[in-house]
């Protein structure tokens, strides 16, 4: 595994440990995972968001889906995620709250059908975060400031090369993070050079 300086930022607070679980977060294990490809590289950072039901924060539902709890009863929506086995590794929720559901040395079951730079089936090589909220809204600050401390803890242990939202990975499938999604203040705040990024920024 690469060291932090062959990709991108600096360390925060956070801090993972041998097993790719991070120290100071919250951690709710979901079974929706599996393990890399062999000699995977671990280089992409892919950001998503979620609301359940749709619109709605704070319900627990997100988590609940993650660790296959969720109601399919409890909202007409969720007739539709009944059997649906996915989960991100990280979920910030609008307080700033990072729950981690899968290790990051293992596979989760985030990103779908998806390909970058030329390679299908991102979660072979990519690390999940899921942002509490919607493509129709902007995200607070308070998670901001979380997403920023825990990509640079991600890359101070991992050689992460670039971020991109789900929909620069599923262009044809998903639009998430979502055009309120503040691609340069990520960049200032968790000092990211622009190659990183998706272009242009914005």
């Amino acid at each position: 595994m690469k060291e932090a300086s062959d990709g991108l930022g600096e360390g925060g607070a956070f801090r993972l440990d041998e097993r790719g679980w991070v120290n100071g977060v919250r951690h709710a294990p979901s079974p929706n995972f599996d393990a890399r490809p062999p000699d995977a590289p671990i280089d992409l950072l892919v950001i998503h968001n979620i609301s359940l039901p749709p619109g709605t924060f704070g319900s627990g539902d997100i988590e609940r889906l993650f660790t296959n709890r969720l109601d399919a009863h409890a909202h007409p929506f969720f007739n539709a995620l009944a059997g649906l086995r996915v989960s991100s590794h990280f979920l910030i929720e609008r307080g700033g709250r990072v729950t981690q559901f899968v290790s990051c040395l293992e596979r989760a079951w985030h990103a779908g059908a998806s390909s970058f730079a030329g390679r299908s089936g991102c979660n072979d090589f990519s690390i999940g975060i899921e942002l509490e909220g919607t493509d129709f809204g902007p995200y607070e600050a308070a998670q901001y400031q979380a997403l920023a401390q825990l990509v640079r803890a991600l890359c101070n242990r991992f050689a992460l090369r670039a971020v991109r939202g789900h929909q620069h990975v599923a262009i044809d499938r998903k639009t998430d993070p979502g055009p309120f999604f503040d691609w340069q203040r990520l960049a200032i705040d968790a000092a990211l050079p622009p190659a990183s990024l998706p272009t242009p920024v914005g």
